[in-house]
């Protein structure tokens, strides 16, 4: 499956797990770390990165991303420069190319470690 266009998301800054997400971990998942999104989360766990998107108005509807770790091949990371305050990473994919875009004040280099540990560990 390839992802009909690339995925973008914004992570505006590192926030306490949720306490509604262990319903969605499977046996052995544990939440390692979570970040705030524009109009919801996104949860680091031991197997894999889910990521919740409110949609609407209301923000009712959730569309839920679970980006099992096994599925990135490659990822890069990019820090905030003077005049750019977003640090960025991409992750390229089995289903495709994902931007992430962090907001300034979250450690890009604690993000980056989060993501080799999960990829690589």
């Amino acid at each position: 499956m390839e992802l009909s266009q690339n995925l973008a998301w914004t992570f505006v800054s590192e926030c306490p797990i949720p306490n509604d997400i262990n319903s969605m971990l499977t046996a052995g998942e544990t939440a390692v770390a979570a970040y705030k999104t524009i109009r919801d989360s996104a949860i680091f766990t031991n197997k894999r990165l889910i990521v919740r998107d409110a949609q609407g108005l209301t923000g009712k509807k959730v569309e839920i991303y679970s980006l099992p770790y096994s599925s990135i091949n490659m990822w890069s990371s990019e820090n905030a420069g003077t005049l750019d305050l977003n640090a960025e990473i991409e992750l390229w994919t089995r289903a495709g190319h994902i931007k992430v875009n962090l907001k300034k004040g979250i450690d890009i280099r604690k993000f980056d470690n989060l993501i080799a540990n999960a990829v690589l560990g």
